[in-house]
């Protein structure tokens, strides 16, 4: 058995702006004093004169990207999730959604996974800020091969988008020669007949994980990679709702406002079944290994799996 390829969405991240910087005269990237940690530095060294380094001043490089935007450019503004959308989100708001800028965000070091740089660094806020501000787009890549796929469509895409990566390695589980990736439509991982795990990011791979598992002990599961938060792909998710009949939702992110809510909200709308939220619940994260951290969080397979079982004996009791 091949090994498994572990890579951090941040570095393909950082490799995919070098590569799309031969094919976009006007492409230039923005960083905050991060450019090793976000891996802009890698654009950086291909291209100084398209990279702009604004110090530790996050809510004045998104002013910059905002005035980029409007000379024609298509600024990609890169720093930490909590500074992105945390401390720099009245910017982001007024400046770049407000005018419906084309500026592109790239957040980096998202969710417990950061590690031990704690909690004040673990954004587990991030998205669900972003989904507040009207006309943005929000897209949470699962691995090496979405990352750059999201990069692409973001640069092909007229209008503001929030990216999300991660700094922890995570497995590769897409096939480069055959994935397709499309803003607002998510990806049956795996089917399955009796509930659905909707998964972004890296619970992704943990819910393909938690589904063998589950095939196991006789649980058929259908796993969904929803790595655009905003726009939903509202119609598959209602699909999966009227299928299986409930759903659970994975995501290292907090149980309130990310993707949970906005499951919960499209599934209350349109096709009312029951939404179980696996995620941070409303705590702050502290400093530890990321790998230790996830499972403490239930950010992890395990968890998925005995939360599935839970689900599925709530949706016989029904």
């Amino acid at each position: 058995m091949a090994d498994v390829i572990k890579k951090a969405t941040r570095e393909s991240y950082g490799e995919a702006l070098k590569e799309l910087a031969e094919e976009y005269s006007n492409l230039v990237v923005l960083d905050a004093d991060l450019a090793a940690a976000t891996k802009t530095g890698i654009f950086k060294k291909a291209y100084p004169e398209r990279f702009f380094d604004c110090g530790i001043a996050e809510a004045n490089m998104m002013g910059v990207a905002a005035g980029l935007a409007a000379c024609g450019k298509i600024p990609f503004a890169s720093t930490f999730a909590m500074f992105a959308a945390g401390r720099a989100y009245e910017i982001v708001r007024n400046s770049i959604g407000y005018p419906h800028l084309n500026v592109k965000i790239g957040a980096t070091h998202a969710g417990i996974s950061v590690g031990e740089d704690g909690a004040t660094h673990q954004c587990n806020e991030d998205i669900a800020l972003m989904r507040t501000i009207p006309g943005m787009t929000i897209i949470n890549p699962c691995d090496d091969i979405e990352a750059r796929a999201a990069v692409r469509a973001a640069v092909e895409f007229n209008g503001p988008v929030y990216m999300r990566f991660g700094r922890l390695a995570v497995p590769v589980i897409n096939d480069s020669e055959t994935y397709k990736f499309e803003i607002g439509k998510g990806v049956v991982m795996k089917d399955g007949s009796d509930i659905t795990v909707i998964a972004t990011g890296l619970m992704v791979n943990e819910a393909l994980e938690a589904a063998k598992t589950l095939e196991a002990d006789g649980i058929s599961v259908r796993v969904v990679n929803i790595h655009t938060i905003k726009p939903l792909d509202k119609a598959l998710i209602c699909r999966c709702a009227e299928e299986t009949g409930i759903i659970v939702t994975a995501e290292e992110h907090s149980v309130i406002g990310g993707l949970g809510s906005a499951v919960a909200e499209a599934v209350t709308e349109s096709c009312p079944v029951p939404v179980v939220k696996i995620g941070v619940n409303d705590v702050f994260g502290y400093s530890g290994p990321a790998a230790e951290l996830l499972k403490k969080f239930g950010l992890s397979a395990e968890n998925i799996a005995e939360t599935v079982k839970l689900a599925v004996k709530l949706k016989k009791s029904r």
